[in-house]
């Protein structure tokens, strides 16, 4: 199973720094869970090209050309910003039109089985070639995906995945098909042969490995809290938090019980949470939909074009399929860079931090399903102090 893997020096004190009293054993046994010391990047047995560096190489230009998208407008990087910690910093993401859910930054995205808020990818690859036929995102095709790639990166596309399909023949190959567009693009796939079909189906999956491959060498970056955690029980690290970000982070692990969906290095259990947040667009059920999308699409982990074997696509075949459980649950987002990022939440409702500490605070009731979370209780300098916290976790 994919997993993230704590390093055997993430368990060990080195004995090279002193400790803080103000810890006691237990509370330095929780901190060391949270260490970026030992993260490694889990494998992705769907993708065999996932740490190619040629297929990076090709990735990263995929991923910031806006030719892949109706208006000419539309790269992967409008709204994965590099400059925003690969997000858009807007309530909800716009491309050739307006989304319903804010844009998840890309940075840990690697670390991560179930890609959007609804999980409804189950690979990084998969995850890249959703936007492409969104028509409020890319509003592309797959068949003009693979043109785009005929006319301007066949040499390196073809050295990595084989010959791209001669789309001369504008009868056999039209301009605009796919299952998943307009009506008139939707017919036009259907005209096709299924052999025509296939092949477009299997340069588009490669195409989206090629963008994966790229998302994997985004590394996750050390923050002020990987410091002072690094001076703990790593090499190095300033050894200082002020006494508000302590405090904080002392709330953090305890009164607050964060830990029990932000934890690990990453700070998140990568699973699904229904908190009570406000509606964003009416009819969104969150995970209860992903995970039924999840299991139809033809490009997961078990589907034709993935490179895993028998054995490998053990989260989705255990999958919980629990309706009721999962109505308005979203993923739970990793918290790093989570002061850089506003707004929050799936759909933009929190402007800031202090909006979500005081929604956590408060623990409203769920406008639909039932909500996880319950009242905390905090005082106004605890919710202060909790907010300091979570700034260290912005990137430097």
């Amino acid at each position: 199973m994919r997993r993230l893997v704590l390093g055997a020096a993430a368990l060990l004190l080195s004995g090279a720094a002193p400790v803080p009293a103000s810890w006691s054993p237990q509370e330095l046994a929780v901190l060391r869970t949270l260490w970026i010391g030992g993260l490694e990047k889990p494998e992705d047995p769907s993708n065999r090209h996932a740490d190619d560096p040629r297929a990076a190489r090709l990735g990263v230009e995929l991923f910031f050309d806006r030719r892949f998208s109706a208006n000419g407008e539309v790269a992967c990087a409008s709204c994965h910003d590099p400059a925003h910690g690969f997000t858009d910093l807007r309530q909800v993401g716009r491309g050739v039109g307006v989304g319903s859910r804010r844009t998840m930054p890309i940075r840990p995205a690697a670390y991560s089985t179930w890609q959007f808020w609804d999980g409804r990818a189950d690979s990084l690859w998969a995850q890249a070639l959703g936007p492409v036929e969104n028509p409020v995102e890319h509003g592309f095709t797959r068949t003009e995906v693979v043109r785009v790639l005929s006319d301007h990166y066949r040499a390196p596309f073809e050295a990595l995945f084989g010959p791209l399909p001669n789309l001369t023949d504008k009868r056999r190959f039209p301009k605009r098909a796919s299952p998943l567009g307009d009506a008139r693009a939707r017919a036009a796939w259907a005209g096709m042969r299924r052999e025509d079909r296939a092949a477009v189906d299997r340069a588009f999956a490669n195409f989206g490995k090629a963008i994966a491959a790229y998302e994997r060498t985004l590394d996750v970056t050390p923050t002020k809290f990987d410091d002072y955690l690094a001076g703990l029980f790593g090499d190095g690290g300033r050894l200082h938090l002020s006494a508000d970000e302590a405090a904080g982070l002392r709330l953090f692990i305890g009164k607050g019980g964060c830990l029990q969906c932000h934890n690990g290095p990453l700070l998140t259990n990568e699973s699904f949470a229904n908190t009570g947040v406000p509606r964003g667009v009416a009819n969104d059920m969150g995970r209860a939909e992903g995970v039924k999308a999840a299991l139809d699409d033809p490009f997961n982990c078990k589907g034709e074009f993935s490179d895993a074997g028998p054995g490998e696509c053990e989260e989705l075949d255990f999958v919980a399929q629990d309706e009721a459980a999962q109505t308005r649950a979203y993923k739970v987002p990793s918290l790093r860079g989570v002061g850089q990022r506003a707004p929050y939440m799936h759909a933009g409702q929190f402007k800031s931090l202090e909006e979500v500490v005081d929604h956590y605070d408060r623990a409203p009731a769920a406008p639909a399903g039932r909500s996880e979370i319950r009242p905390l209780s905090f005082s106004s300098d605890e919710r202060r102090q909790l907010v300091a916290f979570l700034r260290t976790l912005n990137d430097r």
